[in-house]
This record gives structure tokens, sequence and C-alpha cells, in this order.
């Protein structure tokens, strides 16, 4: 973990954006496998880790705006634990690395929770994801698990994103950490992309270079021959001359930072003309945006930039025609192009998404588009100095969305669908980066995985 002064900090400058009640933070508690002794590996909750640092089960954290102490609530092991677990750091030794003097065991935390509602005072609490911190919040609060989102803090929401979406250096080393391992990861998927390899064995070999250097995977590894569909989690397939290979993976630290990067490669050693002109489309896309990066400036105008690059690339290949800004304002590239072009990144991979994303990647600034693909956009809001976000433009030939499209008769302005159909058994491509907004411009994080055709090429 950090420094004791950094939790600390991060606690104080949350006080001064909050004002008054009691901040209630549960930790994530362990969960089953299969049965209760078999349990996943355990991954704490990234506000946990933020503001309290400790990755350990059965905690939880209170910060009270009025009185100004901070508690840990956990109990410390007994001797069946330690048969089974070893001896561990008590909670008052653990809760002293991250700046916390007062603790006590969890079951005192209902009694702290129910005095201040029956004092009238607000408990703040961001959204819970997992059923078992539901049924706890609903057993503190007596707000039904039902109502638990809707009646969540938005001004703890609001107070969290905004501190948290500016990273520090020490977390951008911890990033950059990740993308480091993901070099690993992606290069040597890359020398196993040949005919006869199974999809299986190359992702299974990657999540092992995770796990071997601190992971795990930051999420599930998406590696497919069948890059259309976006998230493909599929692994059933067997490489095939003549197709490519999306791998769309990263990792994380031992503290819990993530990477998330993506590159297609072609199965054997020469992407084929065909795949070569769509590829540089996307290329481009992915330059031009990382270029036009810097603060002060709407994502969303990037991400059209990213898309009228496109345009212009497909149209040069006869796949799209008519005024590309008029394409683009119309959604007709959202076509090849259905997704945003990046998230914010950080703890979680796509950082805070679970306090909502219309919180995280919006603001009242701008707010969500209803254009079809547009309204995929995770990133939306004005960049500004230490934000880190992902820029990963793709296109996609997905039949079923072109038949439908043709059918409906949409764009026909703009879209070649005699020309689509020969695209119908392509898949897709996506490169993906990882990038810090810095003071003047932006910068690539972490150490360079190849991209240009000639690169990825020589490297196979």
């Amino acid at each position: 973990m950090f420094d004791s002064q950094v939790y600390l900090n991060r606690r104080a400058q949350l006080r001064k954006k909050m004002g008054s009640g009691l901040i209630l933070i549960i930790g994530n508690v362990d969960a089953a496998f299969n049965y209760p002794d078999n349990q996943y590996h355990f991954r704490q909750d990234s506000t946990f880790l933020y503001y309290f640092g400790l990755d350990h089960a059965g905690l939880a954290g209170v910060i009270d705006l009025d009185s100004g102490e901070d508690w840990i609530f956990g109990n410390d092991v007994d001797m069946d634990d330690i048969i089974w677990m070893g001896v561990l750091p008590s909670i008052s030794e653990l809760a002293s690395k991250v700046a916390v003097t007062l603790t006590a065991p969890y079951a005192n935390l209902e009694t702290i929770v129910a005095k201040a509602v029956l004092q009238g005072r607000e408990i703040h609490f961001t959204p819970p994801y997992r059923g078992e911190t539901k049924l706890e919040l609903e057993r503190l609060t007596k707000i039904p698990a039902a109502e638990l989102k809707a009646k969540s803090s938005l001004k703890l929401i609001k107070a969290a994103v905004d501190q948290r979406s500016i990273k520090d250096k020490q977390e951008i080393a911890e990033i950059e950490k990740a993308i480091d391992t993901a070099y690993l990861m992606h290069t040597t998927a890359m020398k196993m992309a040949m005919p006869g390899t199974a999809e299986q064995y190359i992702a299974g070999t990657i999540e092992g270079i995770a796990m071997a250097h601190g992971g795990p995977v930051s999420f599930p590894v998406i590696l497919s021959m069948n890059g259309q569909t976006l998230h493909n989690h599929d692994h059933s397939g067997i490489l095939a001359e003549g197709r490519m290979m999306v791998v769309d993976a990263g990792c994380e630290t031992g503290l819990h930072y993530a990477s998330d990067l993506t590159r297609t490669v072609p199965v054997g050693l020469k992407f084929t003309p065909r795949q070569k002109a769509v590829y540089e489309a996307v290329l481009q896309s992915n330059l031009k945006a990382i270029e036009a990066i810097k603060p002060g400036i709407f994502y969303k105008d990037v991400h059209l930039l990213s898309a009228e690059v496109m345009v212009d690339a497909l149209k040069a290949i006869g796949l799209m025609k008519g005024n590309t800004k008029d394409a683009v304002a119309a959604g007709a590239h959202a076509l090849f192009f259905p997704h945003g072009l990046g998230h914010m990144m950080g703890l979680d991979v796509h950082d805070m998404e679970n306090y909502g994303q219309i919180n995280v990647g919006y603001d009242d600034e701008i707010r969500p588009s209803t254009q079809f693909g547009l309204a995929f956009l995770r990133m939306a809001r004005r960049l500004q100095p230490g934000f880190v976000i992902t820029v990963e433009p793709g296109c996609y030939f997905i039949p079923a969305l072109i038949d439908q499209w043709k059918s409906e008769g949409l764009h026909t302005e703009f879209i070649n669908y005699d020309e689509v159909e020969k695209y119908k058994d392509f898949g897709g491509i996506r490169i993906e980066d990882d990038i810090l907004v810095t003071e003047t411009g932006c910068r690539v994080l972490g150490k360079a995985v190849p991209k240009t055709v000639a690169e990825i090429e020589d490297l196979m």
C-alpha cells in the first residue's frame, strides 16, 4: 500500500467536499466459488481501497464528518483462522498503516450506524454492486435493498469522482507497472498467433503472465478471431490462416491499479491487403485521437474526430461515401464503429463505473447522446490534467447489424452496402492505448506495444 499519509490526506480532502453526516464504506467479503470454503480470489472494493487502503476481507470504514473521527471495524483472527491462514496483524495494527487510530469489532458498526440514524444524521454510501453488500447495507441502514441505489449519496459520488479522477504520481506509476505487464501479455499473444493454435491456449498463457507478475487480469480476457463481437469471451476457436485475432487484455498491480490494452494481429505472419487497409483506418483514428488530447476539451469531441478520420479512410476503401462531417453527424459511421472512444482508468479498469457512468463520464456540463453508437460513449466530459483514459477506436463488420441497417435503408447516402456485403466475413479490429492527460497535452503510458503494421509483422 501507499504511505499512511496518502490515505489520511485523501480522507481529509473528502471531508472538505462533504459537509456533515457519516460516510459508510463497506469493504468486500470473500465470495464462494461453488461452496462456502472454496472461494474466488479476494478483490477489495475500490472505494475502500482508495480511502482506507487495506486489502482484507470483512472490514468497514467510517468517516465521521462531524466529529472528525475515522474508524475501521473488523474482527481479529481467532485460533481457527490462524490454523488455516496463519498469524495475521490485528485490526489496530492494520489500521495504523492507513493512519486510523479508532478501531472496533465489526459488530459495533451496527450500533454506530443505528445511533446516527436515530439522530437524523445523513448516512452517505455509494451504490452497492454486490449482493452481500446490499444485504449488509439493508441490515445497517434499514433501507430496503431494492432502494439502496436510488438512496445512495449523490454528494459522496460526486466528491469521490472529483477526487479519484485526478491521478497522482504514485497512482500513475502503478498504472504504468500494470501496462508493462500488459506489454508482456500482448507481445506473447502476438508471437503465438499462428494457424492451428487454440484461442484458449493463448488466453490462458497471457492470463498466467498477469498472475505471475502480481495480477490478476483487470477484466476477463477478450481474445477471438470473431472480433466483430466487441466483448468476446469465447475462446473456443482454433486460429485459421487469413483471419485476425483481437486481444483486449490488461492486468492489475498488487495495489489493484489497472491496465487495458487492445491489439489486433493477423493469424500467421502478414496482414492481407484488405486487412491492412482497414487496420490503417483504425490506426489513424487511434493516432489522431491521441494527438488531439489536451486539457480543456471535451472527450466527446475527440471521439467525433476519431470517427471522422475513420470515415475518411473507409471512403478511400469504398465502404463509405458522401460528406464526412455529415456522415458522422448522422451517426452513419456507427455501423462500423458502434462504441465510444474510451473510458476512465485507475483502481477499476472502467474507473468508478460502480458509481454510475452518468456520474463518471458525464457531468452538469455535458450529458449523454441518444444517437446509436454515440450513446455508448462512456467518457464525454472535459479533460483535465491527471485523467487517465483509454483511446480505443475500432472497425467491425457485424453481419446482423449490416442486415438490419440495409433492410431499413439507413444512411444509404453514406454507406456503400454492396461493398460492405463483401466484408461480412472480415471480423473486427480494435487498437487501444492508455493515456495520461498532462498540463499541455497527453502522454501514452507504459512500454509501447507494437501497433503499426510493420512493427506487428516484424515481431511476429
